[in-house]
């Protein structure tokens, strides 16, 4: 009974709030906590989120996915998300991680991983170690009103620590990367069964393909043209994962 009576009134507070006060508070509420363990940020969704995105759904100025489009078309960085992929590899640098939507029918999820560099002489000595750039890119359209998502590519890169990846350097990897394979993308109907990565091993490798090859369900809960909060699901009956974006560029 007191559980139900914290919830009307907490619904009644979000619902009086500004729609820009309460992506404030989703903001003040996740913010230095995307690199807690999965099961955590679960949990803190259930209890904490919830109700926010809920709210934020019912304000969606665009719910139409074709309205969409032309919105999400930029550069976005996740700052939360329960998504496992995500931190599959260590050391995820968390502000040189992009989504970029482009024009074209295609995106990019974009991250560095520096293994150590949050550890005192660890960090230190990790700038000049390798890192691990890592891209999965991905086509999107619009199929009976909804969002359409395949993964097409993953690439990957060592490169120098000291070098830091930039907005414009992953925009530029992204760029050359479709430059290059564009006819193999737009003519390939099928994903290959099995994946090929370079300084990986084979159990990684396999972490990925589960979700490489799935077409997952793919909707926007709240969009606008500084925040994204999107719901994923890769298979019917598997746990919906949650990601709060914001706009870079």
């Amino acid at each position: 009974m007191v559980a139900n009576v914290v919830k009307l009134n907490q619904s009644n507070r979000l619902s009086n709030l500004s729609t820009e006060d309460l992506k404030a508070e989703v903001l003040a509420l996740t913010n230095g906590r995307d690199g807690e363990p999965l099961k955590e940020k679960v949990a803190f969704h259930k209890r904490e989120l919830a109700p926010y995105f809920e709210e934020l759904q019912s304000r969606n100025p665009y719910p139409t996915v074709e309205d969409q489009i032309p919105v999400v078309l930029g550069v976005w960085t996740p700052v939360w998300s329960t998504i496992p992929f995500h931190d599959a590899l260590p050391g995820r640098l968390h502000e040189c991680s992009y989504q970029i939507f482009q024009d074209n029918g295609y995106y990019a999820n974009i991250a560095r991983y520096a293994p150590g560099n949050r550890y005192g002489l660890l960090k230190k000595l990790s700038m000049f170690l390798a890192a691990y750039d890592f891209m999965v890119m991905q086509s999107f359209e619009v199929r009976d009103g909804e969002w359409f998502i395949q993964n097409v590519a993953i690439e990957q890169k060592l490169r120098r620590r000291i070098v830091p990846l930039t907005i414009e350097r992953a925009e530029s990897w992204f760029d050359a990367v479709l430059h290059s394979r564009w006819k193999e993308f737009t003519e390939k109907t099928k994903l290959p069964k099995e994946l090929k990565l370079d300084n990986l091993d084979r159990n990684t490798v396999k972490k990925f393909e589960k979700t490489y090859l799935a077409i997952p369900k793919f909707e926007h809960l709240y969009v606008d043209h500084d925040l994204r909060v999107v719901k994923t699901q890769r298979e019917a009956k598997q746990r919906p994962s949650y990601t709060i974006a914001v706009r870079r560029k």
